[in-house]
């Protein structure tokens, strides 16, 4: 959940206020006001008549016929514009993707090639974001999403090998595709409560951002404690400068709304990186020495394009793990995206009267491709981006800026060594960055209702202290379902959500449960 996984989950729908499921209401509410561009309408798109005073220039008959510029009272420099601010706002993701799946060990050992993975993220990135633009015709990009990178790195590779990982990742993508051609995916997001929506896009913060931490030797496994500050209780290294100046620059700069914050600071942060090991001796950077190639340009890798194994991981972890997994990676790759798709939408003023998405069926599509081309291609599920709402921003309101945003990815496959330049300690600031984008939802739960705050507060500390996903959201849900049972409300809980607890519990308790079974 890049970023991504920061998007508010719509208010509407089934979920009450308490937690529980209810009947689908008729309406969904009408769309949040835009603030895009404060005389534009909210919810509606502008008609030619009111975009002629703000066109500076008719953009070509084909590219208004396909993409409806003029009718979103947009113009070719506004997509153009916000084509660029998209890309600019998330190209951070060509240099925290590989750090992230590059910087973990699959069961037997084996590390995924930093060049390689540049590569497959710029690709998918730039192929996935053209093909929403094209066929949903929205300025909504994609890429890696963090969060599901990190469960990918941290929850499935330490279990299997990196192509059996890859291949449930492609497994979930074909799940969604199914789902959202079928239009059961919106009938699996109402069953599960809101409350622990929120929690696990919280819960998710805070485990990326304690990745940043311990990458950049902020903290590390302390001498009689589970962790401590720096190495030997305090901080020391010019690597750890780097970072906390790179935090502290990222936090003023999001701070004072500066656009592409983010990437501003990662590039800097490398720069000082840069100076840094040119004049002193002996400095310890880890995965990534800052150094200046030999060539800032370079033929794409694509060696690690079709390395995944689809059916590999049932031999190596079972049905039921591998069940549980796939749909874990699938909760968190959907709320990724409905949450962004709402957002973003709203903020250009694309929602329709009843404050539906336009070409949804589309979109959700897209995303279930984008998550098989990121599995099949070694680089994790591929979700919108929420920074997408900088290119909306600059006035983006079609899919011609997702062109622009994905030509420029095309462009960064030729720049890989680049980003291998960029220390962790430069990319670690983003993470944590992210991580505090994400908890802003931690102020939707009622903490006064425990049979809805326990719940969500065992999702979000059982992620970063177990450092897995799975484990939070498996928690959560078993400990909403028990509470709710004992308090006599069990009926208020889906069905399909005593499935996963369900599931959960023998996930948890797997090791006597196959022994009992005579499996062991």
């Amino acid at each position: 959940m890049a970023p991504s996984s920061d998007g508010p989950d719509r208010p509407d729908g089934p979920d009450t206020p308490d937690g529980s499921t209810g009947p689908v209401p008729a309406d969904p509410a009408p769309a949040a006001p835009s603030r895009a561009h404060e005389g534009d309408a909210p919810g509606t798109a502008k008609t030619p008549s009111a975009a002629k005073g703000a066109s500076t220039g008719a953009p070509p008959a084909v590219l208004d016929r396909f993409f409806h510029i003029s009718d979103r009272g947009s113009t070719l420099g506004r997509e153009i514009r916000g084509g660029f601010a998209t890309f600019f706002t998330m190209a951070y993701i060509l240099v925290l993707n590989p750090i992230i799946l590059g910087g973990a060990q699959d069961i037997n050992g084996n590390q995924l090639d930093f060049g390689q993975l540049v590569t497959a993220t710029a690709l998918v990135a730039a192929v996935m974001t053209i093909l929403m633009g094209v066929t949903a015709n929205l300025p909504l990009a994609l890429a890696a999403g963090l969060g599901l990178n990190a469960m990918v790195a941290y929850g499935l590779a330490p279990l299997m090998t990196w192509p059996e990982a890859m291949g449930l990742v492609v497994l979930e993508g074909i799940l969604i595709c199914v789902l959202a051609a079928t239009g059961l995916r919106e009938a699996i997001m109402h069953a599960i409560p809101l409350p622990l929506k929120q929690a696990i896009g919280v819960g998710i913060g805070m485990f990326i951002a304690f990745i940043g931490l311990v990458n950049a030797g902020f903290v590390s496994p302390g001498d009689g404690t589970p962790v401590e500050l720096g190495s030997g209780g305090s901080l020391s290294g010019w690597p750890v400068l780097v970072f906390c100046l790179g935090l502290l620059l990222t936090f003023v700069l999001l701070a004072r709304g500066a656009k592409g914050a983010i990437l501003i600071s990662i590039v800097a942060m490398t720069a000082l990186a840069l100076v840094i090991e040119l004049v002193a001796d002996g400095v310890e950077w880890g995965l990534t020495t800052p150094e200046v190639p030999d060539s800032l340009v370079a033929a794409p890798d694509f060696g690690l394009v079709g390395a995944f194994s689809l059916f590999g991981a049932f031999g190596t972890v079972g049905l039921i793990t591998v069940v549980l997994l796939v749909f874990t990676l699938f909760l968190t790759d959907f709320f990724d995206t409905m949450g962004t798709a709402v957002a973003v939408t709203s903020e250009a003023g694309l929602l329709d009267e009843r404050g539906r998405v336009p070409r949804l069926g589309r979109l959700l599509f897209v995303d279930g491709i984008a998550t098989v081309a990121g599995g099949a291609a070694s680089v994790s599920s591929n979700t919108s981006y929420i920074e997408s709402a900088a290119g909306v921003g600059e006035g983006a309101r079609t899919g011609l800026a997702n062109l622009v945003t994905g030509g420029l990815f095309a462009l960064a496959l030729f720049f890989a060594p680049l980003a291998a330049m960029v220390p962790s300690q430069a990319a670690a600031p983003a993470l944590v960055a992210v991580g505090f984008l994400m908890m802003a939802q931690v102020g939707r739960i009622d903490w006064a209702r425990y049979d809805i705050a326990i719940p969500a507060f065992v999702t979000i500390i059982v992620m970063p202290f177990t450092f897995s996903i799975t484990n939070g959201l498996g928690a959560g849900f078993v400990t909403f379902v028990l509470l709710r049972a004992v308090a006599g409300r069990a009926r208020s809980v889906h069905w399909l959500l005593w499935v996963v607890a369900v599931a959960f519990v023998v996930y948890f308790a797997i090791d006597p449960v196959e022994q009992l079974l005579g499996l062991r």
